[in-house]
């Protein structure tokens, strides 16, 4: 009677344990992928929820299917111009087809990085410096259209890919600033340059205005000395006709 009942605890743990291994449970965002006596199984991924396994003769492999943000770690890189540089970047890609990230490739996510990176360096290597600087938009998007094309067959969107920091050598960033102090000493020349020829403009206009009206030159002249008989109220002035002097000024001209 003791060994019947010892008999039966131990069919009724190997019963549990056949349960344990039979049913699992997936979150919302994870999907099975079966292989059944080494094939895979038909239909598709399986889940979320409850799914039932055959023991031994099923093995499941999970995938998650949110977005991973995986980094690149810092590359060196020499560009077009031949200027060395070091730049990382950021990937977001995600699972879009669980069974050909399974089967078609070993571990995605480390393949998904290694190409990143020769990827990140490859495009890099091909532009200049300049390029890299300002048109980080267009670096970004082409990253991500050809990383997403390679990744394709093994089921895998990228989504976006974002280059982070771009470290410069010493020399480089001091002959950058030196480019920036010499390209802002030369804008403001320009505007100096741009102001006194607007303001010779101006002069201009002004005295073919007073040529024109001899009474406008007399009131500018008596402003001129209401103002400095204002500001220096112990200065005299005379007021003496240019007419006046024209003789003595040829006869000073005749002389030497």
């Amino acid at each position: 009677m003791q060994s019947l009942s010892v008999f039966t605890f131990v069919i009724i743990l190997f019963i549990i344990l056949i349960l344990f291994n039979a049913i699992k449970i997936l979150r919302e965002y994870e999907r099975a992928v079966i292989f059944r006596l080494g094939r895979l199984l038909p239909g598709g991924a399986k889940g979320p929820g409850i799914i039932f396994l055959i023991p031994v003769i099923d093995k499941m492999v999970r995938v998650s299917l949110r977005t991973v943000v995986m980094d690149v770690p810092t590359q060196d890189v020499i560009t077009q111009d031949n200027v060395s540089i070091k730049v990382n970047a950021v990937v977001y890609f995600r699972v879009i087809e669980p069974e050909k990230a399974i089967v078609e490739v070993e571990n995605y996510l480390f393949a998904t990085s290694q190409l990143s990176q020769t990827t990140l360096r490859s495009v890099m290597g091909q532009s200049e410096l300049d390029e890299i600087l300002s048109q980080r938009e267009k670096i970004n998007q082409k990253l991500q259209q050809i990383i997403d094309a390679h990744t394709a067959p093994w089921g895998i969107k990228v989504s976006n890919v974002e280059v982070k920091q771009i470290d410069l050598p010493q020399e480089m960033q001091r002959a950058m600033a030196r480019q920036a102090e010499a390209e802002r000493e030369r804008r403001s020349k320009v505007i100096a340059a741009e102001g006194e020829y607007q303001a010779s403009q101006r002069l201009a206009d002004a005295a073919k205005i007073l040529n024109e009206q001899p009474s406008a030159l007399t009131l500018r002249y008596l402003q001129t000395l209401r103002e400095i008989a204002t500001e220096n109220n112990s200065t005299t002035i005379f007021p003496v006709p240019i007419d006046l002097l024209k003789p003595f000024i040829e006869k000073y001209h005749e002389g030497k």
